[in-house]
């Protein structure tokens, strides 16, 4: 990868978000996980060779082409949760993985090796600023 003025996001917090639900009632995370169990889906493959920087956030990020499998999957996980009245902000599915953070500007180029990903599973991932993102469930994609 080449040199990027900002901040390198550790391996342990990679991630690709299927939805993001922002601030939740801890209370209802029995039916937040409840979602997990109404969408079903099977594994599929990604390719992270393309990247992208997010001008609000000022994050650098390796994206790919979803397969048909990773939009149905983040599409019913988005309309499960607008089913149980959660309110979120509903976002376009832009499937990227977040690499740097607090980027000064975008590089004019950044040179990578791609990244070949088999989706096997999903989770569900509670992220606290500042904290360690903690595992709150995962689900097998058949």
């Amino acid at each position: 990868m080449d040199e990027i003025d900002g901040r390198l996001v550790p391996k342990h917090n990679f991630h690709l978000t299927l939805v993001f639900l922002g601030n939740q009632d801890a209370q209802r995370i029995a039916e937040i996980q409840s979602i997990g169990d109404a969408v079903s889906g099977r594994p599929f493959n990604l390719s992270l060779d393309r990247w992208g920087y997010f001008e609000g956030p000022r994050v650098l990020w390796l994206g790919a082409i979803p397969p048909l499998a990773c939009v149905a999957l983040a599409d019913g996980l988005s309309s499960s949760a607008g089913a149980l009245g959660l309110e979120f902000q509903r976002r376009s599915f832009v499937p990227h993985l977040t690499v740097f953070r607090r980027v000064a500007s975008p590089p004019k180029a950044f040179r990578f090796e791609p990244i070949k990903w088999t989706v096997r599973d999903f989770s569900l991932i509670e992220s606290i600023p500042e904290k360690p993102y903690q595992l709150l469930r995962t689900w097998s994609l058949k």
